[in-house]
């Protein structure tokens, strides 16, 4: 987490654009590596019977608490001469906000946090280490509802990560203002809050596979959506919609791997999850980048995107298979046992 938060305030030093950038990558997986610690702490501080609504009511308070730090800084940049400061000036002190909020709303949970599940550890040293994470591989290997899952959450986090990263550039190319696109990103962030928690309490009574199925979906027609946008009333209706699924997909996509996985191994599964959310991300920029420049167009990066979610879709659904397959087989056997012992 320190990486992550010196790496923020120190985005405020660098005059260059090559500094800023290597700052930016330090901050950037000082920030990842943090999510695979928090994330594996789903399975110690609730029951598999609490995990989705649990899930989702950390992604709803996370986005509304974003806004407190986004807020200050935007009210900050736009109103810098008229408080007497630079707009370079605004921007530091930005950095700096972010930076103390991290650390603020990060302290009560590590001082009140106390892990259930581990594996006693085998040694430190590197070797060890790579040996531990080969093991895990074999096991996911071997594990189809899990390998499933994660090719699956491969394809459809990648769409929305790289929606979520390339909205303001596809949005400045089709020609909507910079204003335009910061306050519906603050839309996005306000909208997903009570999303997010409204999913969490829908899990009650719908499976959450079903769930993410449909946030899946409800993906695959905003992308299908962003080929026509050419105002910036389409970009606020279609940062409302991102707002309404965004948080849900994330937070029951966690809970449903969390459930899925062994408890005590869940620093290293969860770190195998993030590999692949977080790999996403980067195949997907990539991905948007390549058919933009092939075709002269962002719209032909944004169908590229669309097609990562039907290939998402079509993967989690095999995924549930695999899960019915082992309910049904646990079934049979349960009853062969039941039978024997009459």
């Amino acid at each position: 987490m320190m990486m992550g938060v010196l790496g923020c305030a120190a985005l405020a030093i660098p005059r260059t654009w090559i500094l800023f950038l290597a700052i930016f990558v330090i901050a950037k997986v000082g920030f990842s590596g943090s999510l695979i610690f928090y994330d594996s702490m789903l399975v110690d501080v609730t029951t598999d019977e609490r995990m989705d609504e649990v899930s989702s009511q950390g992604y709803a308070w996370g986005y509304i608490g974003s806004c407190v730090p986004f807020v200050a800084s935007l009210g900050l940049i736009l109103g810098a001469d008229a408080i007497g400061i630079s707009g370079t000036v605004a921007m530091m002190i930005a950095f700096f906000i972010n930076a103390a909020w991290w650390v603020a709303v990060t302290l009560p949970l590590l001082r009140n946090y106390q892990q259930k599940y581990y594996v006693e550890a085998g040694g430190t040293n590197v070797r060890g280490i790579f040996s531990r994470l080969g093991e895990v591989f074999a096991e996911i290997r071997n594990n189809k509802k899990v390998l499933w899952f994660l090719i699956a959450f491969f394809f459809y986090i990648d769409g929305v990560y790289t929606i979520i990263e390339m909205a303001t550039s596809y949005g400045k190319d089709v020609g909507i203002s910079d204003t335009s696109l910061l306050m519906a990103l603050l839309l996005t962030q306000v909208v997903a809050f009570p999303c997010a928690i409204l999913f969490g309490k829908l899990t009650q009574r719908f499976a959450s596979a079903k769930l993410i199925s449909v946030c899946i979906g409800a993906y695959f027609a905003v992308a299908v959506y962003a080929l026509w946008l050419d105002a910036a009333w389409k970009f606020w209706t279609m940062a409302t919609f991102v707002g309404v699924f965004q948080g849900a997909i994330q937070a029951l996509s966690r809970s449903y791997y969390a459930r899925i996985i062994p408890k005590e191994k869940s620093t290293e599964y969860f770190g195998i999850f993030d590999i692949f959310g977080k790999g996403a991300s980067f195949m997907g920029t990539m991905l948007m980048g390549i058919t933009t420049q092939l075709f002269d167009t962002s719209r032909a990066g944004v169908a590229a995107i669309a097609a990562m979610f039907v290939v998402g879709f079509i993967c989690f659904q095999m995924q549930r298979r695999c899960m019915a397959g082992v309910t049904s087989q646990s079934g049979a056997i349960g009853g062969a046992a039941g039978f024997a012992k009459e």
